[in-house]
């Protein structure tokens, strides 16, 4: 039985070939994940390696920023990142020795920026994961937004853009509008060809198509469910065909 991305971390020399502070990370662990035999070799760096741990490491730093790890968030955890029964104490470590190194979260959202620089769309998906975390407590508090806006800073995203993918968990949630990434003055046929781009970058068959771990699925899913949402509230507004 394979054992995903989990057993990958198992492999000696992965965290030498995914390289930087994700990779250092990687090789921390490597020792207390059951190898996944058919996981290797890598010829390139494992992109799936690279997203999840990174999500892992980010969202360590977050919980470490807030002060506190809630029960609540604890369970968003759970539901942003797959993890199987066997992997669940080396998933514990990996996220413990996140949150305690001296490194920063910005060296580890560096490096996903740099791996997914020609998809941003899986940056976002990081910053949806984070997101869906951060606001299982009922709050995005004070520092766990700082934290949100600076990752999104590194990943490239400007100001419009972060607050587009913050409403569709809790800042403004209630304006369609923003979460389609529209003013409320857009015609009909602006808002139909927007919505159309956003479905086509967030359906999850592209994330499976392109290869990629649960976790990115599973935050496609819930980010196209908001998108549909969005759209079907404009479109009784507006009774669009």
């Amino acid at each position: 039985m394979s054992l995903g991305i989990w057993g990958k971390l198992g492999g000696a020399g992965l965290g030498a070939l995914v390289g930087g502070p994700i990779g250092a990370l990687v090789g921390s662990v490597a020792g207390h994940f059951l190898v996944d035999r058919e996981g290797a070799p890598f010829g390139a760096t494992p992109r799936d390696v690279v997203f999840t741990t990174g999500l892992v490491a980010l969202a360590a730093k977050m919980a470490k920023s807030d002060g506190v790890v809630t029960p609540s968030e604890v369970e968003a955890f759970g539901q942003v990142i797959e993890v199987e029964p066997a992997a669940r104490p080396g998933v514990e470590r990996l996220f413990d020795l996140a949150k305690r190194t001296t490194d920063g979260f910005e060296g580890y959202a560096q490096q996903l920026a740099s791996t997914f620089r020609d998809e941003p769309a899986l940056l976002e998906d990081v910053l949806d994961g984070l997101f869906h975390i951060a606001k299982a407590d009922g709050a995005i508090h004070e520092n766990e937004d700082r934290y949100l806006r600076e990752v999104a800073r590194i990943f490239g995203l400007d100001e419009p853009a972060f607050e587009r993918l913050a409403a569709r968990h809790v800042l403004r949630a209630d304006d369609p509008y923003l979460i389609i990434g529209l003013e409320r003055g857009a015609s009909d046929a602006e808002l139909k060809a927007r919505y159309r781009s956003l479905v086509a970058e967030s359906h999850p068959d592209r994330a499976i198509a392109r290869g990629l771990p649960p976790e990115a699925v599973a935050i496609a899913t819930r980010r196209l469910a908001a998108i549909n949402a969005a759209w079907d509230r404009i479109t009784e507004e507006r009774a669009l065909a």
